[in-house]
């Protein structure tokens, strides 16, 4: 019995292996990400990155029927990708133990919305599971497994940001190697089609009612007894509760939260309160629970964000804890930009000349092609959506009588994502959209995890790369540009080219993400001077900032003339806007 500090994540992970799980699967993305990679330690789990959270969820199903204890991790939006086979699956249940990861994110750190996907365990009639610290995610790891098995049911556990990156003690545990489960062929458990789905209905309602018992008896939801403030919270709140109000409140802490435990709920209210907050993040699912029995309960505005201590004494007592006085006037922002070398650059630098265009970008890195200094983008919609939303656009477009051109970008990841979909939506209906693949030979934003382009399987080891251009070409695509974005010139070449088509085009970017581990194959591809070569400023600046447009955090303004400092990488953007060749190899 070994006593680390764990962060949720990595205590997710090391519940999933001390449970006997054997198989994982997950698409990265914040603040889930880690769960993945942890897991990826332990040889007794087969680990794997998929190409989106849908296929995720449906491989890590099929380990379950096929009787190895499986475990499926992703991010709050991932759910929305992954709800079919939830729901789904909810009716047929499972063989061996299956549970599915959400990491939400009050606050949006990382993320294009808030989402309470506790009403996704509550739609899609699953338990839930909400960890406060990284020994609850352990345990709870393995209670939801056994939970899984015990019920025949998938099962839930919500996480939030603070969870899964905040470090807490956790105690270890061997591991418990649990026996394989033999599949057993069963077409009504299995195989919904409506005559068998008729049935499972009834089953899930029955299995809900003993759900519902077990959630008034099991100790994850209990009461903890102290002053006459009331206090009901689940996960990360039940600690930014605490670190407020202290011993001064008696709190119904909620580790079990679908079906939430009614009897807990009565008892808890006869002790008698001078006021009950309830502290909850995202929407108002415990409050509306509480107000649905009739009880008095005070919960906390903004009802959006994080409800971290200095909110909750803001909101409760009207001031928060006194901090250090820092002037900060003097502080320049810093907001994210695109790192120095990165390949999306050149491309932005192009595309942001072309005035009459719209531009619908996707999630990842490039995202940032909206920020000055490219004002490239217009709107985002979804992962996978670049495609597809900019053909509805160029429609509607056309039906207004303009002329505008209309570019989706999308990264190479998001492509094999949900965008291979998306591009046949546009080749099919021979749009004249152009389509951008910004192809950094990695799944940049999330920390350069490997996908079916890299040649990578998550392990490392050699897997089957899919070329992007030859899946374009099989889908029917004519016009399939591969390009390398640091060549300006070869950028515009291509997009005069596409243009100038009334039909699909294809321009796919291919250099690495300057943060990509070289291989010998990138070597090879792409040369070994490959982010070598540093450039500098000689004297003939004359101070005309071409240089500082393009957006490189490497460059800044010495005076009246530019400057390139040492994180240069040398991707050659800066030297190929100079108009007076100012900017040199050293």
């Amino acid at each position: 019995m070994e006593k680390v500090l764990m962060t949720g994540n990595e205590a997710l992970a090391r519940g999933a292996w001390e449970a006997g799980a054997k198989f994982a699967s997950a698409y990265p993305g914040t603040p889930s990400t880690e769960i993945l990679v942890n897991l990826l330690q332990y040889k007794e789990i087969y680990a794997e990155w998929a190409p989106n959270e849908k296929v995720s969820l449906e491989a890590a199903c099929g380990a379950a029927v096929g009787g190895s204890r499986s475990v499926c991790a992703m991010k709050h939006v991932g759910v929305n990708v992954a709800a079919d086979p939830l729901f789904t699956f909810a009716y047929t249940g499972t063989n061996a133990g299956m549970v599915l990861v959400t990491a939400d994110e009050p606050g949006m750190h990382s993320s294009q919305n808030e989402q309470d996907n506790r009403y996704y365990a509550q739609q899609s009639k699953v338990p839930l599971l909400e960890p406060s610290d990284s020994q609850e995610c352990l345990d709870m790891m393995k209670a939801a497994f056994q939970l899984s098995e015990d019920f025949d049911t998938p099962v839930m556990i919500r996480i939030t940001t603070r969870v899964a990156h905040s470090k807490s003690s956790v105690t270890l545990s061997p591991r418990e190697e649990v026996p394989h489960r033999q599949y057993e062929k069963n077409v009504r458990k299995y195989l919904p089609i409506p005559a068998f789905a008729v049935a499972l209905r009834v089953q899930v309602e029955e299995r809900m009612k003993k759900l519902k018992d077990f959630s008034e008896k099991t100790p994850l939801n209990h009461i903890e007894k102290g002053g006459k403030i009331g206090v009901i919270a689940s996960g990360m709140c039940v600690n930014f509760a605490k670190e407020v109000f202290g011993e001064d409140a008696t709190y119904l802490k909620l580790g079990f939260t679908h079906p939430l435990p009614d009897a807990r709920l009565h008892e808890f209210y006869k002790l008698g309160h001078d006021k009950v907050y309830i502290i909850e993040e995202n929407d108002p699912y415990i409050q509306d629970w509480v107000l649905k029995h009739g009880y008095e309960c005070i919960s906390i505005d903004p009802p959006y964000g994080e409800k971290t201590p200095d909110v909750l004494r803001k909101a409760i007592f009207g001031d928060a804890m006194p901090v250090l006085d820092v002037k900060t006037e003097d502080v320049p922002p810093r907001p994210p930009v695109l790192c120095s070398g990165c390949p999306h650059r050149g491309f932005f630098v192009e595309l942001s000349k072309r005035k009459d265009t719209i531009v619908a970008g996707d999630i990842g890195c490039y995202t940032l092609g909206f920020a000055p200094p490219f004002n490239a983008i217009d709107y985002v919609i979804c992962m996978g959506s670049a495609f597809s939303a900019a053909h509805g656009t160029q429609i509607a477009l056309e039906q207004g009588g303009k002329d505008t051109r209309v570019v989706g970008v999308m990264g190479d990841s998001t492509f094999f994502h949900t965008g291979i979909n998306s591009l046949i939506e546009v080749l099919y209906n021979r749009s004249k959209t152009i389509c951008v693949i910004l192809d950094n030979r990695i799944t940049g934003m999330t920390g350069q995890q490997e996908h079916p382009g890299t040649g990578r399987s998550a392990y490392g080891d050699p897997a089957h790369e899919m070329d992007i251009a030859t899946v374009c070409k099989a889908l029917g695509a004519k016009h399939v540009d591969v390009i390398n974005p640091n060549d300006l010139k070869s950028v515009r070449e291509v997009l005069d080219a596409a243009y100038n088509r009334d039909e699909p085009s294809i321009i796919i970017t291919r250099w690495p993400c300057v943060l990509k581990p070289m291989g010998e194959a990138e070597y090879k591809e792409f040369g070994q001077n490959l982010f070598k070569d540093k450039f500098e400023v000689n004297d003939k600046c004359v101070g005309c900032k071409a240089c500082i447009k393009v957006g490189c955090p490497s460059i800044s303004m010495d005076g009246k003339v530019s400057k390139i400092d040492h994180s240069c990488v040398g991707c050659t953007v800066c030297a190929q806007v100079c108009p007076v060749n100012a900017i040199i190899k050293k």
